[in-house]
């Protein structure tokens, strides 16, 4: 297999669309048809890593069956659970089954999912692991011994371009760039303008981003986000908005919400990076909606 097409779109200049699969709590596949739905409306499937902590069908397996599908994943590959042993053993293993995205992450604690009494290994974080992952491209594992065949990867970080001090996140981002990340995919956006400032300061370091789209559901999320998730902050216009629709309307409203937002970032950014949160049916109203499809 070759190298990554989401790579190739975005080095051709292309206005790129991922969006996320959460693989299920089980062995049921049926989530992969929502993939399926968007298989000519997305460059790519970032694929979860026990999002939330939450055991779940793991995200390699995952995504080698959205290539075998003929759909282009993101193997999103954490630290809480394995040692650096594992971690770069799966690094091999994705390649071998032909996966070429990675989206590296530290990844949420054990204790905020369904099995709060699990030990969290974090032997290594992000910055180290793209380290790891930029030296198995070399042909070396990480203590320096020489690979029998070397991987090739497009490697992803993420980044809160709503966070304070902006200057840490910065401050991070450039030490993943240094480490080997060529994309970043964003914590969620609604401020437009906070997020124009944050494109204006990492100009300089000519990687692409991904502005992350959430859906919002209601009012109660909007404010539950503004209060608990750090680096977010939803706009009073958009809660109120949001307080004033019907139950039935509120689906329409989000969808007007979130093309809004992907309109002004489309002049900003390099892409969107869609988390629909199990609204992923919505996706293509959204994509039309915002004028992409």
């Amino acid at each position: 297999m070759g190298i990554s097409n989401l790579q190739e779109k975005l080095n051709e200049g292309k206005f790129v669309i991922t969006s996320e699969i959460g693989p299920g709590k089980g062995t049921n596949l049926e989530f992969l048809k929502e993939a399926e739905i968007l298989k000519d409306k997305v460059d790519a499937f970032n694929v979860t890593d026990l999002q939330s902590s939450v055991m779940r069908l793991g995200s390699l397996a995952t995504c080698h069956l959205l290539v075998e599908m003929g759909l282009e994943p993101v193997f999103q590959i954490t630290c809480r659970d394995r040692n650096r042993l594992a971690l770069q053993s799966d690094l091999l293993s994705a390649y071998v089954l032909g996966i070429r995205n990675v989206l590296i992450l530290t990844g949420d604690h054990p204790i905020l999912g369904d099995h709060p009494e699990t030990k969290p290994v974090f032997d290594l974080d992000s910055v180290s692991l793209l380290k790891v992952a930029s030296t198995l491209m070399e042909g070396k594992d990480m203590k320096g011994n020489q690979l029998d065949g070397k991987v090739d990867f497009f490697l992803g970080a993420v980044v809160s371009p709503g966070y304070e001090p902006l200057d840490l996140q910065i401050i991070k981002m450039e030490k993943k760039i240094e480490a080997g990340a060529k994309f970043f995919q964003t914590q969620a956006v609604y401020d437009l303008k906070k997020f124009e400032e944050f494109m204006k300061r990492i100009e300089k370091y000519k990687v692409p981003i991904l502005g992350g789209i959430v859906l919002l559901k209601s009012a109660g999320m909007a404010k539950y986000m503004n209060e608990n998730v750090a680096g977010v902050s939803v706009p009073e216009k958009y809660i109120e908005m949001m307080a004033k629709a019907k139950k039935e309307e509120r689906v329409k409203v989000s969808l007007q919400i979130g093309a809004e937002l992907i309109k002004g970032m489309k002049g900003l950014c390099q892409g969107i990076h869609i988390m629909p949160l199990g609204w992923d049916k919505y996706v293509p109203d959204l994509l039309s909606l915002s004028g992409l499809i």
